[in-house]
């Protein structure tokens, strides 16, 4: 894989949720961290994705939002 995002994290899918048109994919990155993903249900598909298998987090910002309670 070749790809201009240095933000890429590799790490194994440990949850894939379909609902109507989008899926939620959860990706064990290692050390406790926990990434997930919003993706069409034909991307999961596309790729394979599923439980146990390896997938890469490519994480692309324009704006990082900060919150405080």
């Amino acid at each position: 894989m070749k790809i201009s995002a240095r933000n890429r994290f590799k790490g194994k899918v440990v949850e894939v949720k379909k609902g109507a048109t989008t899926a939620h994919v959860r990706i064990d990155l290692g050390n406790g961290l926990i990434v997930t993903s919003s993706i069409t249900n034909e991307a999961v598909d596309e790729l394979g994705l599923a439980v146990g298998g390896e997938a890469y987090a490519v994480i692309k910002a324009s704006d990082v939002m900060v919150a405080i309670d």
